[in-house]
Parts: C-alpha cells; structure tokens; sequence
C-alpha cells in the first residue's frame, strides 16, 4: 500500500489504473540520452536508484502476472516497496489468479494495451516463435548493454544461454534459475517405521531383520527388495495398522501418479529402468522413450500385480497433488509413499524412515533383476526459460529491462524466492554475511511465508549462492543430504535429462502434428496395462511397434528432440 500511495502523491493519477498509469501509446517515449539527461538513467551502479525523483513521477510501467491465491498483492509486497524505493522504477502489478491466467495471458498477447511486460509468463518455444515472428516481443538480447547482471549470466553460463536462445539468434524471455539439485531425483521413498516394527514382531514378517534388532535397523537407509517390500506391504493391507478399528483405511503405497515428484517412477528402477513422467530421457547422448528400455515390460506387469492384490492405493492413480498431501494428515494411513520429504506429507515424521531405492525381485518371468536399482531422472528444469517477456512497443523499455535486472542480484533474487528480509529471512546477516532464514515464525510453515511475501519468478540462484549469499533453509539441506545417499548414487550411468530445448518451426510444425497424439499414447496405454489389466508380450510389442509409426509419431518427435539437442550440445 505504501508504494500505491507514493505513486498517488507523485501525480501518476488519482486512482491508480492501466488507462492512466501507463501502457499504450499515450505515454512520451525517450531516447536513452534523453532518459539519461531528464531522469538520470543509469544501469551500471546497482546500489543506486535506476531513475531520480522526477523518473519516479513520469516513467510508468505495467506488468501482468498470474499470482498464487495465497500471495499478498504485489503492489504491496515487502520486496516490492523495497525495490521502488531503491530504483525509483514506479512498476504497478496487475494480476490475476492461477486459475485463470492462461486464457488471460492468450488474451494479453493478442492485445497488451496498457501492459509492458508479462510476468510468470510460461512462454513456450512455440510461443515464443510465434508471438516473436509477429513482431509482439521485444528482443532482449538488443538491450543488453542496459542489463549488467543478465549479461554477466549469459557470459558466465553458456547452458543458460543455449536454453534461452531462440532459433534466429535471438533472446525473448528473461529466465528462472534456482539451482538446488533438487528437481532431477524427485522421489524418496519412505516407509512407516512404527507399521513395520509391527508387521516384524507381531506378524512375523521376514525382511531380513531380526526381531531382537528392530530398533538398531529400522533407520534411515534401509535397504529392502521388492519381495521384502510386497510382503510388508501385504501386512499392512490385512490389518489395522493405525489402531482405529478400522482395517479398510490403510494405505499400504501410495504416491500421485505422473506427478513431478513423488510419482511412480522409481517403482520402475526395480527393473533396471529410468523412467520419468514424460518418460523420455537422454541415454549415452541419444533421446529415447523409456518404454524401449529392457524391462519396461517386465517392470510394468510387476507394478500391476502390486495395483490388483491392492498393495498400491489405487487411489493414487486418480489423486492431485494436494488430495495426496492433505490425506496423510491427521490420522496416520501411509505404510509407504514416495515424496523428497515427510513433513509436508504426514504429522509424525518420526515415524517414517527414508530407504534406499527397492532392489528388484531375484526371479520374474525368467529373470534375475535383484541387482537393479535405479532411480527416476526428471525433466523438470532448475532453469525455466520463458518467464518474462516483454512487449516490443513498449515506451521507454530500457528502464524496465534495468529493473529486472536488478532481481539478478543475489539478495534480492532470495527475497523474490522466499520472502523479504524480516519476514522470511532474519534482520542480521550470519558471521559470514549470508542471510539467514528466519528462526521464530510464529507458528508458519516455511511454504506458507513464502507463498504470501514471495512473488517467486525471476531470479538466479546457483549452486554458488548457497553457503555464499543466502543460508539454505533447514528442510532443503535434509533433501539435499537424503537425496545425496538415496537417490543421487542411484543414477544410471550415461543417463541426462532433456534440457530445455530450442526449436526451429519446421521442428514446431512436427511437434504440432505429433506430440499431442504421442503423449496421448503414452498416457493411455500405460495407464490402462498398470492401473487394468497387465499387458502381454505381443499386446506389448504391437504397442512399442505402432508408436514408432506415423500413426502415432513416436519416431518423428524423437528426431525433433534430437536435433535440438545436437545444437544445444556445443554450448553446454
């Protein structure tokens, strides 16, 4: 409120809105020696105000984002007043709900009077082709100079810069780099200690741990086979294992199926497979569908006997996200699920261990998979390339560029990413200049500081942040460290995920006529031999073989990603 009430007293308008705060053709564009002599420009000192008094009072921007139902509005964030008050940049946010901001953002594109820049934005390559063949964007690359902090990235990381260029040579969209080695193993998979000293003791279940060692085994680490895991699983389905007289509520496995994380892939690892939920990856530099993997087959029937005898929740085929994590609370359902941390997904953490990968089962149809033990590999990107757009007619634009490059910086990246200083991060940096996140919150989860005082978005943080600029939060060091002994060792050698890709619009055109029938395949094929009924050798090479076609166009999109990979290569 504090800014929109400067913004009044400055002059911009009595209330404050899109006719007459800025967008549009109304407004005096200014050359940058007229920027520089009337509002003293400047980009290259970032400790000082981008514009003086009077740049505060005439230049005005607008942006358009989505933003989250649990944010505070923008225009009155914490981070938000600080950075009007340190670049006297006047930028007025108008937003609007997730639900609703693709159809909006369509719209915006389409006709953007009144909005400079789209924040959030979520560009495609294939809108980023088409809305920049338009002449609708404003090619970034151009106004480098103006930029100090994005042009140091691209010089600095030449990946980033492959991932962001488009075709003709040109940069669009200003990137999202929050790098915590965090996203490529999304699953651990934890399993309720409380159940299984249970199942041990009083049922009798044999996994290899003595009944007069319980407590010494039942740790983080342990290791179980995928015959140990069906017969604790078993148990858990039979009995009351909550001890609410109520047998039918147990939830021996679950996770959410096709999930970005906490998904079924590492189910497949059994079965030497690195699966993901595009099921695509980069093996020993080739992009393959890892359906073609040996023991996909073998590894899909498996999983589908867990579904049928009721071992897996079948509900978790049909689960959201926040079904899945609201469903562990209060009374304890989950014998074992597969997340990257407990808290967020049941009240007594103490009562869950994290265990290795499953080994695979020593003997199935013929074969012997107890040395297999791998783990998923996701495509989510720690860098997302389309984030911030701008729009080419937009006045004075070098202002605006100067503004968002000043979220670059690291401390106001981390304040964009988890909140402001003296909300989410405590007033005094540690003795080694860092910030600190907060101690005392007053009963809030760490998410819920975030998601109301961050705005999220734009902002870089590398691997070189952490332990220099900014103290990792306590819960992403716990996955760090757990995903460094569970999931990390467990990678298959030679296997990558697909990084952000540019591609040419031949390459659009192809991806247009058959990726949506190819996942369409993919999704109700896999979905039907899991969650119905199996799937034979024959019904499962016709399956392998069509894909391949035109029909589907399993082959034609593998030589598109191909090739974007082939040019992507040289930089990385």
């Amino acid at each position: 409120m504090k800014k929109l009430l400067a913004v009044a007293a400055l002059g911009c308008a009595a209330i404050v809105t899109l006719a007459g705060c800025g967008g549009g053709d109304n407004r005096e564009k200014h050359t940058v020696e007229e920027l520089k002599s009337t509002y003293e420009y400047q980009w290259t000192d970032t400790s000082k105000p981008i514009v003086n008094a009077k740049g505060a009072k005439e230049l005005t921007f607008n942006v358009f984002s989505s933003q989250n139902a649990s944010a505070k509005d923008y225009n009155e964030m914490d981070i938000m007043q600080t950075l009007f008050a340190e670049t006297n940049v006047n930028v007025t946010w108008d937003t609007v709900s997730e639900t609703v901001y693709g159809e909006q953002k369509t719209l915006k594109l389409g006709k953007h009077t009144g909005i400079d820049a789209i924040y959030h934005a979520g560009m495609s390559p294939n809108e980023i082709i088409k809305y920049a063949d338009r002449g609708t964007l404003l090619a970034i690359d151009e106004y480098l100079d103006y930029m100090p902090n994005f042009k140091k990235i691209l010089t600095d990381r030449p990946d980033i810069k492959a991932q962001i260029t488009n075709p003709d040579g040109h940069i669009y969209s200003m990137p999202r780099v929050e790098e915590m080695g965090l996203k490529q193993n999304p699953n651990l998979l934890f399993l309720n200690k409380t159940w299984t000293k249970k199942a041990i003791e009083e049922g009798n279940v044999d996994i290899g741990v003595d009944k007069s060692k319980v407590e010494e085994k039942l740790v983080d680490g342990l290791q179980l086979n995928a015959d140990q895991m069906e017969k604790l699983l078993t148990y858990f389905k039979d009995h009351d294992m909550n001890g609410n007289s109520n047998s039918s509520d147990e939830r021996p496995m679950t996770f959410v199926y096709q999930n970005w994380q906490g998904n079924q892939c590492d189910l497949y690892g059994m079965f030497g497979v690195t699966d993901n939920p595009d099921h695509r990856i980069i093996e020993g530099g080739k992009v393959t569908y890892t359906i073609f993997q040996d023991g996909y087959l073998d590894a899909t029937n498996y999983i589908h006997g867990w579904v049928s005898k009721g071992l897996i929740d079948k509900v978790s085929f049909e689960q959201t996200q926040d079904n899945f994590l609201a469903n562990g609370k209060n009374t304890e359902t989950y014998g074992a699920f597969y997340w990257w941390e407990s808290a967020t997904v049941v009240d007594h953490t103490e009562n869950y261990i994290c265990c290795k990968p499953l080994q695979g089962p020593k003997s199935y149809n013929g074969h012997d998979y107890s040395n297999c033990q791998n783990v998923c590999v996701s495509n989510t990107p720690e860098v997302d390339a389309g984030e911030l757009i701008f729009f080419a007619d937009t006045p004075n634009v070098e202002v605006l560029l100067t503004y968002f490059d000043r979220y670059y910086l690291p401390e106001i990246s981390a304040q964009i990413n988890y909140g402001p200083i003296g909300i989410a991060f405590e007033e005094e940096k540690d003795e080694n200049g860092m910030l600190v996140p907060k101690k005392d919150t007053g009963g809030r989860t760490a998410d819920e500081i975030r998601l109301e005082n961050a705005p999220l978005g734009v902002c870089y943080l590398t691997d070189a942040q952490w332990g220099k600029t900014v103290k990792m939060e306590p819960r992403a060091q716990l996955r760090l460290e757990r995903l460094g002994l569970y999931a990390t060792p467990f990678v298959a050698k030679g296997v990558e995920p697909i990084p952000n890709l540019q591609f040419n619009k031949q390459e659009l055109n192809t991806l247009t006529r058959y990726e949506t029938t190819v996942v369409n395949n993919l999704k109700e094929n896999l979905f039907k031999f899991l969650f119905n009924d199996g799937v034979s050798k024959s019904a499962w090479d016709s399956f392998t073989a069509r894909f391949k076609t035109n029909a589907v166009g399993g082959d034609e999109v593998t030589k598109v990603y191909q090739a974007a990979y082939e040019r992507y290569k040289p930089e990385n």
